[in-house]
């Protein structure tokens, strides 16, 4: 039986209402949660917030202040700006042969007394063993299958890979950003996921040597690296502002608190905020945020000098996450740049960056495309004499009885 509408409108109906009657007491807690961590001291807070293996919560290291909010910088008047995204089609069961594809596209949008613009989209198919699975160097009975998550992984390297090419391409000296969708931090690989190799083939084999280049090339131009995350729910500096708040030891946290929420006065009045419900309050149009770093395992105990730092930037339409690597957030006129220049993509994008869209153009595969894929690959496997087959739970679904 399909689902049924009715029944389902009338929950989401409750759902709303009950939003709607917690609405004061939120704002009002909110209030009271900013007004706290706004008396807060940078030296405090820097003090409260650097890691600590005993926070039950992932709480963001303070740089230089607690709650700051930074203007923006004009614009150079020539600039460039190189954006990558990806998609992929994943290893399917029920095909007759173990592949995927990875089609990366993106842009290079130049701005002020001599415009350009250039696009690339390039797709790549993988089918060999070793594509299909990674193999611990040190013992080749280990091995782990290429597909779903661990394949975002290595598409997200990968659009690293093909931004550091494309920046290569950039005039020397002209001041340009070079822009990812989504984060610098490999989330994935936190915890105890994957077997230390992969976490080895992915950072240190691929993620770093990328870093490395894009660095490199920063002596060539004024250069920024930064991910933009569109409709963050991050808690990391809500987190920071209640570590900062606590009048406890870090020991007794794990009695009372939780990555969501704490039973604790004060910490209490951070109770099921996100990053983003703070700076709507504290960050006028166009403005930024302090500068943080993140905490992550990932990046903490793999990514060296590349640090993954972040701040928040009130774009007009939303509160955007924006993280970079260490080298450019400790440099004040790059850091300055990136946000000048994410600000403008912002405003000729109506409120996203314009080269990010561009470049999702560029590399999305619809569902159009993803069934002509399959029926390309029958194709191509007829033609040469190969049996071409599918499971009858894939046929069941094309084909239903009633």
């Amino acid at each position: 039986m399909p689902l049924d509408l009715g029944k389902t409108m009338l929950q989401l109906d409750r759902v709303s209402r009950g939003l709607v009657a917690d609405s004061g007491h939120k704002e009002t807690r909110l209030t009271a949660f900013i007004e706290a961590a706004s008396k807060v001291d940078a030296a405090t807070a820097i003090a409260k917030t650097g890691y600590d293996p005993d926070r039950p919560f992932l709480a963001a290291q303070v740089l230089d202040s607690l709650l700051g909010s930074y203007a923006p910088v004009e614009p150079p008047m020539d600039w460039c700006i190189v954006a990558v995204d990806g998609s992929h089609i994943d290893v399917d069961r029920h095909l007759p042969v173990g592949c995927y594809l990875i089609n990366m596209g993106g842009c290079s949008l130049t701005y002020g007394s001599q415009p350009d613009a250039s696009f690339f989209s390039q797709p790549s198919l993988y089918h060999r063993p070793e594509d299909l699975y990674l193999t611990d160097p040190s013992n080749s009975a280990r091995e782990e299958p290429v597909a779903g998550p661990l394949l975002g992984l290595l598409r997200t390297v990968q659009e690293l890979e093909r931004l550091a090419q494309a920046i290569a391409e950039v005039p020397a000296g002209l001041p340009t950003l070079a822009l990812v969708d989504g984060s610098l931090v490999m989330w994935g690989l936190s915890g105890q996921g994957y077997p230390p190799f992969i976490k080895e083939a992915i950072i240190q084999d691929r993620l770093l040597p990328a870093m490395d280049r894009l660095r490199e090339e920063s002596q060539h131009r004024p250069l920024c690296l930064a991910a933009y995350v569109s409709l963050p729910r991050s808690a990391e500096v809500v987190n920071a502002a209640r570590s900062s708040l606590c009048p406890s030891d870090l020991s007794q946290c794990r009695n009372v608190c939780n990555n969501r929420r704490s039973v604790q006065s004060p910490c209490d009045l951070s109770n099921d905020f996100i990053d983003r419900d703070l700076f709507q309050r504290t960050l006028d149009p166009g403005c930024r945020s302090a500068t943080y770093q993140t905490n992550s395992s990932v990046p903490r105990e793999s990514y060296g000098e590349h640090q993954v730092c972040f701040f928040y930037l009130n774009c007009g339409e939303e509160i955007g996450r924006i993280e970079l690597p260490q080298w450019v957030a400790q440099d004040e006129r790059l850091l300055a740049l990136c946000h000048s220049l994410i600000l403008d993509q912002c405003r000729r994008g109506q409120g996203y960056p314009v080269a990010i869209s561009e470049a999702h153009e560029q590399a999305v595969i619809n569902g159009a495309d993803r069934q002509f894929f399959k029926q390309m690959l029958a194709e191509a496997l007829e033609r040469e004499g190969l049996p071409v087959y599918t499971s009858e739970k894939d046929r069941s679904k094309r084909t239903p009885w009633l």
